[in-house]
């Protein structure tokens, strides 16, 4: 049973390795859970899974190999075919409990009263033995007791006696293929850090006064200052034009990096790069940064990072003058390019998806400046290009 379980999750796409499988076998002889299978449950995620991106996909797994329903792509909100509910009563009820079904009539007077009641219960009812409710003891409901009960809008179990349970998945939004989001995109982020220790000695450092005091044979009280994300970041947006459509995706990044990153600047362009830039969209006519400044104001350490639909006339990108809001005394490409050599660590994150780049010639051109370092504006996509960063 559990080979299957492994073997599921490898199929799948989960990185899961023989080492964690044999620490999910050691847990159970240690007797860690009981026999209850939201014990192994929490367990087996424990062990089996590495990255809080695969919890939703590891959740799919789960429910295939144990509860033996098929794979639904979301969440329950439809009826409940009744095959489902026998097979699973089968596999949970003690055989206690299947007599006490048999009392009341069996698997199919229980559904076919399930059926009826169904249909002429008008409204909400609580505490009772009949209506479909809360807290009551009918077969039917949450938040009660029966031993043939068939659960109805209860987030989780109280007594274990349900003979399903219709969650939701909690993690469908963590999984690396969906558009970005603030709330998981600090987990790509987690990968852009080089940790220093800066400013004044205010952290316990617990190994060095273990040491001290050791050596000295009093208490030696030894502080090392805080430890803080010493990378160092340049972001460059994109606004307006097509961009419009991607605005909520750019903001969550904007804001997920502003609270990760120590250091961090960023300037606002139109399309592509040119002579000058702008820190605010509201004064971006009259509070102009020459982008040669840009160019010598941060050191060489700084990560780059574009971010915009690339998406344009491809004169924008060749010709003088070619600029759609002004005329440009040299060509976008080559300020493009004096960025990707001033800055050796440079992506460009995009928020069309990859499968149409190949519809628009000035993605393409771009993606050759930098010389391929172009990733989507997704969870997976983005983890690609934090590596690429620190490199």
């Amino acid at each position: 049973m559990f080979v299957t379980f492994f073997h599921a999750l490898k199929r799948a796409g989960l990185p899961v390795t023989l080492k964690e499988y044999l620490t999910l076998l050691e847990g159970l002889e240690a007797g860690v859970t009981g026999r209850q299978v939201e014990d192994f449950y929490f367990l087996s995620r424990a062990c089996l899974v590495k990255d809080e991106r695969n919890l939703d996909r590891f959740d799919r797994v789960f429910g295939e190999v144990f509860k033996g329903i098929a794979a639904l792509p979301d969440a329950i909100e439809a009826e409940i075919p009744e095959e489902w509910l026998r097979l699973v009563s089968e596999l949970h009820l003690s055989e206690e409990d299947k007599r006490r079904i048999e009392e009341l009539g069996g698997w199919e007077k229980i559904m076919e009263t399930l059926r009826k009641r169904l249909e002429e219960q008008k409204e909400r009812h609580a505490g009772g033995n009949k209506w479909i409710g809360t807290g009551g003891t009918s077969p039917f409901g949450a938040y009660g007791y029966n031993p043939a009960g068939v659960r109805i809008g209860q987030k989780e179990s109280r007594h274990r006696r349900a003979i399903k349970v219709w969650d939701k998945r909690e993690f469908k939004d963590l999984d690396d293929t969906v558009e970005i989001g603030t709330r998981n995109i600090k987990v790509a982020l987690r990968r852009l850090r080089s940790f220093a220790r800066t400013g004044a000695a205010e952290e316990l450092d617990l190994s060095g006064t273990i040491r001290g005091t050791a050596e000295k044979g009093y208490l030696d009280i030894r502080m090392v200052p805080e430890r803080h994300n010493a990378v160092k970041v340049l972001m460059f947006f994109d606004v307006g034009g097509s961009m419009d459509w991607h605005i909520k995706g750019a903001e969550e990044l904007f804001s997920a990096a502003r609270s990760e990153f120590k250091h961090l600047e960023y300037y606002y362009f139109h399309n592509c790069l040119y002579e000058q830039l702008w820190k605010h969209n509201v004064r971006r006519r009259s509070e102009l940064s020459p982008t040669w400044d840009v160019l010598h104001t941060y050191p060489p350490d700084y990560k780059v990072i574009f971010v915009g639909d690339a998406s344009m006339s491809p004169y924008e990108l060749t010709h003088v003058g070619g600029a759609v809001e002004h005329m440009n005394d040299e060509p976008g490409a080559l300020w493009l390019r004096r960025v990707a050599q001033t800055w050796r660590h440079c992506v460009w994150l995009n928020p069309v998806a990859e499968r149409h780049w190949g519809y628009t010639p000035s993605i393409a051109m771009i993606r050759d400046i930098m010389e391929g370092r172009m990733y989507p504006l997704t969870l997976e996509g983005l983890d690609r290009a934090m590596v690429e960063l620190m490199r």
